[in-house]
């Protein structure tokens, strides 16, 4: 099996409360970390994603960890690697800024690898490839019928002048949703998705009459919802939470669900299947990321040095 994940690799650098701060790697790392941890031994894994000239040997050494990893795929960007910065609050909450948003993957360096089993398109900083990369992409991959995920995630941000996120609507989520195999959200990006006052099930409900098969929800330690469409009644499958002992929402566990999500749905064809999957591994990811317990034979290279 050939997986493709296209996205924008991230440095996060997460500033703690007591004021420490740590630099990791963020963005479609994540998703290849997933990933390359799932991965059999005729499975490859191939990250498409530019990175910067201070971060391209030290990220190549850490996907050079991976032995399912393909690096053709990696490519100089010429500018900065994609830096984010987020503060942790007292109540558990994060202020999410972004310094350096790199240029979007051209559709050329991605063309020549889409003859994979699945893809899974991370809009890590919302800037990752353009609408028009999208609909190449879709053009080029439709006689094959390979399928595609798309994790909104950051496609439904704006960015403030001092470089702060916010959420704003989606004018053309409609264009970018169409034709999908499946898309991903959590309960803020869709609830901002549309101009429209639109409530879930409304939007749901337009998104499956665009020809998408599945749609996500991703909600935390709730779970997450996957919708389908059967008769043309829309099907609500509720994922129960995996249980954990970690408040909040961690940093990349979107990341890490759209990335187990795809595995499955690829390797099964069974989209309620995958949701659980997803549910499963994300909640062990939490659980890692807290240092309550350490099962992810890749936990130890996760970090940027």
């Amino acid at each position: 099996m050939k997986l493709l994940v296209v996205g924008h690799l991230c440095k996060d650098v997460v500033h703690s409360r007591d004021g420490q701060e740590r630099e990791t790697w963020g963005g479609v790392a994540n998703a290849v970390a997933t990933l390359g941890a799932l991965a059999g031994k005729d499975d490859t894994i191939v990250p498409i994603c530019g990175v910067g000239p201070d971060d391209d040997g030290v990220f190549r050494a850490w996907l050079g960890r991976v032995p399912a990893v393909m690096t053709d795929g990696v490519f100089a960007s010429g500018g900065p690697t994609n830096r984010i910065h987020i503060f942790e609050q007292d109540d558990g909450a994060r202020t999410v800024c972004t310094r350096e948003v790199a240029a979007p993957i051209p559709f050329e360096r991605i063309r020549r690898f889409l003859a994979g089993d699945g893809l899974l398109i991370s809009m890590a900083s919302g800037a990752d490839i353009t609408l028009e990369t999208l609909d190449q992409i879709r053009m080029e991959v439709r006689p094959r019928g390979t399928p595609i995920h798309l994790d909104l995630h950051n496609l439904t941000m704006g960015v403030a002048a001092n470089g702060d996120r916010f959420r704003r609507p989606l004018p053309d989520w409609r264009r970018w949703a169409f034709m999908l195999t499946s898309v991903q959200m959590n309960e803020e990006e869709i609830a901002g998705l549309a101009i429209e006052r639109l409530n879930e099930d409304q939007t749901v409900g337009h998104l499956l009459t665009l020809g998408v098969k599945g749609v996500i929800v991703t909600r935390g330690q709730r779970g997450a919802t996957l919708y389908t469409s059967a008769h043309k009644e829309i099907v609500r499958n509720d994922i129960a939470p995996v249980p954990s002992s970690v408040p909040g929402s961690p940093t990349g566990l979107g990341d890490v669900f759209s990335a187990a999500y795809l595995f499955e749905c690829v390797s099964s064809g069974d989209m309620v299947r995958a949701a659980a999957f997803a549910a499963r591994i994300a909640g062990e990811a939490a659980e890692r990321q807290a240092g309550v317990r350490s099962t992810n034979p890749m936990e130890d290279d996760r970090s940027a040095p």
